[in-house]
């Protein structure tokens, strides 16, 4: 376990904890001090802090950070669906059930294992299990990520996500009709204090903004887009539960009775758009709802499901 010390100066005082430290380590991301810090790995003046704390004179600051563990990721021959790629970014179409990066559980088959397989030219920033991955979208989640080749291009990507920039629209099916054509959605979100494996709408969590509109409606469902100005883990997931329209075939946040007989959640990152890191001009990618997410639709849509569109009065 490596430990650093750091005495808050003048120049310092009210910037936030996790800006602080990693702008001290340049060489940790600033979603990594904060891990660190929601693991209790972070102390001021004996303390632990959350990620928002705003730096006193004089605090001091202990940070503890855990030698890295040793895993081989091993690169596997899997098919990637590419949008687009040149020698500092790829953009892919993840499909749905593939886990993003390797964690507990799941070290092969992941997008990360795909990527090895791929290239050798993916940024370091966020360790070996995570080269190149700038954004995650959960398993069961289908849709379009970008993933930096070199640390400048990870870190130019990261600021846009950062100052809410990049854009990010999604395709999502959810239970019951809902009332208004459109809305934005804002909470704070956290752990669940009751299933650590769930976040939850709390009232000291992360500030979480999600925009979305109507599509079409069914008699039982709405496809809706939503829009992520912030991009909390399981944002649109919680969100729309929230409002009492969970995702269809959500496992952790949907009805417990589906009726139809899916692998998880309908919901896909349909449109991604950003500044390229190294030319700064604007990309902007779509990739089409899964065959699954259409047939769905399809059904739906028959002359037995269909009640009315957001174009058609109800």
């Amino acid at each position: 376990m490596e430990q650093k010390e750091f005495l808050v100066n003048d120049s310092d005082v009210n910037i936030r904890i996790d800006v602080f430290l990693s702008n001290m380590l340049n060489d940790k991301s600033r979603s990594f001090i904060q891990g660190l810090i929601e693991k209790g790995n972070v102390k001021v003046n004996g303390l632990i802090k959350k990620s928002n704390y705003k730096l006193k004179k004089q605090d001091k600051i202990l940070i503890s950070i855990s030698e890295p563990v040793s895993l081989n990721v091993i690169a596997e021959n899997i098919p990637l669906d590419i949008f687009y790629e040149d020698n500092d970014i790829i953009v892919v179409n993840k499909p749905q059930g593939m886990v993003v990066h390797p964690a507990a559980g799941n070290y092969h088959g992941t997008l990360v294992n795909a990527l090895l397989n791929h290239c050798t030219d993916l940024s370091g920033i966020n360790g070996v299990t995570r080269p190149g991955i700038v954004h995650r979208i959960d398993k069961d989640t289908s849709g379009l990520l970008v993933v930096a080749k070199n640390d400048f291009s990870h870190n130019k990507l990261s600021e846009q996500l950062k100052d809410h920039s990049m854009t990010r629209a999604y395709y999502a099916l959810v239970e019951g009709r809902i009332k208004y054509d459109k809305d934005i959605i804002e909470t704070n979100l956290g752990r669940d204090p009751k299933d650590r494996l769930k976040y939850t709408v709390v009232r000291d969590g992360k500030r979480a903004v999600t925009h979305y509109s109507v599509i079409e409606r069914f008699n039982h469902y709405t496809l809706v887009k939503c829009c992520l100005e912030t991009g909390r883990t399981h944002q649109i997931r919680v969100h729309m539960s929230y409002i009492g329209h969970p995702l269809v075939g959500d496992p952790v946040y949907g009805f417990k009775k589906q009726q139809f007989n899916l692998e998880g959640q309908l919901l896909h990152a349909y449109l991604l758009g950003f500044l390229h890191p190294v030319t700064n001009k604007y990309m902007e990618f779509q990739a089409p709802l899964p065959i699954y997410f259409e047939k769905i639709l399809a059904i739906l849509r028959s002359d037995s499901y269909t009640l009315c569109s957001s174009t058609k009065s109800c």
